[in-house]
């Protein structure tokens, strides 16, 4: 009863807001019905390789997007949460570049139920690395966040610095398909003090975003070479348009 009645007081002091616009919402960490309804969560047929939504229906085959036809990935498969456009951008660019770390337990809810495929046979999760001097700068790694967060909801193990970006690389935005993986190149590697927790398992890679793939291929390309057994990918949102 004395719990209940100190939630209940700070319920009033600091009501539930949205996390999109800030207005007041029944529960914590939850979105209005406005903001909802500008979220494009990916459900249905979907691409095996990347996410990205299919028309129609399965056929019990592989199927794969045309961006993923043209381009194989190094990975086996690959899920998204959400597109990356209306009011899954802004959150998505908020907990990236607006310190608003609080998104990543919300969005591991999403990421979740849209990786569940990816989830079988208790693979080792991890994020997708920053170098040392934007991780200074930027004081967090949003991968890091959303890869915690995915484990501890699926009760499986997470390795933060499975992976090292040993070369600084100036930002992609902007940047064309082959110009990113031109950039990235050999930037990224597994750590070798933890080869022993890459070698002959699963890995499921967790990013924020997935545009071209480069940063994906370059991270799947790095634990291959060290012996992983299979490489799976997790984004929190999909860029449709590659």
């Amino acid at each position: 009863m004395l719990l209940a009645g100190i939630q209940t007081a700070v319920s009033l002091i600091y009501p539930a807001q949205c996390l999109g616009c800030g207005g007041l919402v029944g529960s914590d960490f939850g979105l209005c019905g406005t903001c909802w309804s500008g979220m494009r969560f990916i459900s249905g047929t979907v691409c095996e390789g990347c996410g990205s939504p299919l028309p129609g229906e399965g056929d019990g085959f592989r199927l794969e997007c045309d961006s993923c036809l043209r381009h194989p990935r190094p990975w086996s498969r690959g899920r998204s949460a959400l597109l990356y456009e209306g009011q899954g951008r802004k959150l998505v660019l908020a907990l990236k570049h607006g310190d608003r770390t609080e998104i990543a337990m919300t969005a591991a809810v999403w990421l979740e139920r849209a990786a569940q495929p990816l989830l079988q046979d208790n693979p080792v999760i991890c994020p997708v690395p920053l170098h040392w001097t934007r991780l200074l700068k930027r004081k967090y790694n949003q991968s890091a966040l959303l890869a915690e967060a995915l484990a501890e909801r699926a009760g499986l193990e997470h390795c933060p610095d499975l992976l090292r970006r040993i070369r600084q690389t100036p930002a992609l935005e902007g940047k064309t398909r082959d110009q990113r993986y031109q950039l990235l190149g050999s930037a990224i590697c597994a750590h070798p003090g933890r080869l022993d927790r890459i070698r002959g398992r699963s890995v499921l890679i967790v990013d924020d975003v997935m545009t071209s793939g480069a940063t994906l291929s370059a991270c799947t390309d790095a634990c291959l070479r060290v012996g992983a057994a299979e490489v799976r990918v997790a984004v929190l949102a999909r860029v449709t348009q590659t």
